[in-house]
């Protein structure tokens, strides 16, 4: 995949695979240690960093959601806005509420939640028709964009970005930044 384009969906499911695989991996690889030590500019440890990803993989299939909404007529473009939900007291109160929960959790325990959510979402993208994938939204997060776009930069750039935070080596060279919008066409 380029950033001249959104992924094909499989592409897309390709790309939530082998992110699931390289964090999962990566993670368990990792000593105790590295998931002590802050990694985030919010003051997060790896461990929290772990419960944040856990904890955001099972909102993904709701982009889908947003995107057949966008298909449903006018009243869900009212605004001229392209089609989002909000966090309730928005992303960061949504984060720091989500981590807290996790706290008690093990790391394996994290690492399961998220490898059941990836596995959830994965079945939600197969699952979802293809056009689909075309439809301009807007994630909780302010990433807009085609559908196929905004869930690669939500669900495998961010998590692979949240990944080096951890401190798990990445092969090649490093992703793109956090984007908050991505071509709108092909």
């Amino acid at each position: 995949m380029t950033s001249e384009r959104p992924p094909s969906k499989r592409e897309l499911l390709d790309a939530l695979r082998s992110s699931r695989d390289e964090v999962v991996a990566i993670v368990r690889a990792l000593p105790p240690a590295a998931l002590a030590r802050g990694g985030y500019e919010n003051g997060w440890n790896g461990r929290q960093i772990l419960a944040h990803l856990a904890s955001i993989e099972w909102t993904y299939p709701r982009l889908i959601d947003i995107a057949r909404e966008a298909g449903a007529g006018p009243a869900a473009t009212v605004s001229g806005e392209p089609p989002t939900r909000a966090m309730r007291g928005g992303n960061d109160a949504y984060n720091e509420r989500q981590v807290a929960r996790r706290a008690d959790r093990s790391v394996a325990e994290l690492l399961d939640e998220f490898a059941t959510n990836r596995a959830a979402t994965i079945r939600a993208v197969e699952a979802a028709d293809e056009a689909l994938f075309a439809r301009v939204i807007r994630s909780a997060g302010g990433v807009t964009g085609p559908l196929a776009a905004v869930f690669h930069a939500v669900a495998v750039r961010h998590v692979l970005g949240h990944l080096r935070d951890i401190g798990g080596p990445r092969p090649g060279p490093p992703g793109p930044p956090d984007v908050r919008s991505v071509p709108a066409k092909p």
